[in-house]
């Protein structure tokens, strides 16, 4: 069974978690996921699952034929491969809600790619410290520092942290509980923040149940509504006993006037 969805993010909420503190949360809406793709080992060399989610208007001939052939009508707009291990009961075109993979108190991993910053220096990209802020330094406080020695090697050995390009990289959160699950508005809400902008994908895997939680217990009826019930059941059976005599009563007055 595919324990993995792709969703979009809509914004941040707050709720309670297992234990009743109010913390923050991230809502998330999965929308159907559709099976468009299995790969096998045989046939590919490894064995996994192209799942899709969205559409979108503006699709191309190749994607509309792959979408065809999986028995999909709609046009996706986001496809990923998962790994599963089981694909025994996964067929293409196969349409997987959001319920049918998660519930309250589930241990999730959450992927998405990272906001854009733009050009940032050292001290906003890796915490840098700076320069001094006395002692006649007066332009070196957001300064990176040395970044090597001088005669040997006399360079800068590449993957050294420098000011550079910050953001818009692959950014995955674990062991991300599960609050809820609307199965009605295709909604799952995960305590914390999650990496990426409003209207990013996400991708959300199935990891297990968060340790010590305990699920809620089922709603009962309570002896009140029981006690509702039976009085009503019992005004019915008194009112039909009390009718049929009547007509009884009735037919056998028209029987004498009618002799």
């Amino acid at each position: 069974m595919i324990n993995t969805l792709l969703g979009i993010k809509k914004g941040m909420t707050s709720s309670y978690d297992a234990r009743g503190r109010r913390v923050g949360a991230t809502i998330i809406e999965v929308e159907p996921n559709f099976v468009t793709q299995i790969k096998s080992v045989e046939k590919d060399g490894y064995q996994s699952v192209q799942i899709g989610t969205s559409s979108k208007k503006s699709v191309k001939k190749p994607q509309i034929g792959h979408f065809k052939k999986a028995g999909i009508e709609k046009t996706l707009k986001y496809l990923k491969e998962v790994k599963t291990d089981d694909v025994s009961d996964i067929t293409p075109g196969k349409e997987i809600k959001v319920n049918e993979v998660f519930r309250s108190g589930d241990a999730v991993k959450v992927t998405g790619v990272s906001k854009g910053r733009g050009f940032a220096g050292g001290v906003k990209r890796y915490g840098f410290a700076g320069g001094p802020k006395t002692h006649g330094q007066s332009d070196r406080h957001r300064a990176p520092g040395s970044s090597g020695s001088g005669t040997t090697p006399g360079r800068v050995y590449k993957g050294k942290r420098r000011p550079g390009h910050m953001g818009v990289e692959n950014v995955t959160y674990r062991n991300l509980e599960v609050i809820s699950v609307d199965r009605i508005a295709n909604l799952i809400i995960l305590k914390g923040g999650v990496p990426g902008p409003i209207g990013g994908l996400i991708t959300i895997q199935k990891l297990g149940q968060i340790k010590g939680y305990t699920p809620p217990p089922e709603p009962e009826v309570e002896e009140e509504e029981e006690a509702t019930v039976s009085n009503e059941a019992q005004e019915v059976v008194e009112t039909q006993a009390v009718e049929e005599p009547i007509k009884s009563e009735a037919s056998a007055s028209e029987v004498k006037e009618n002799a």
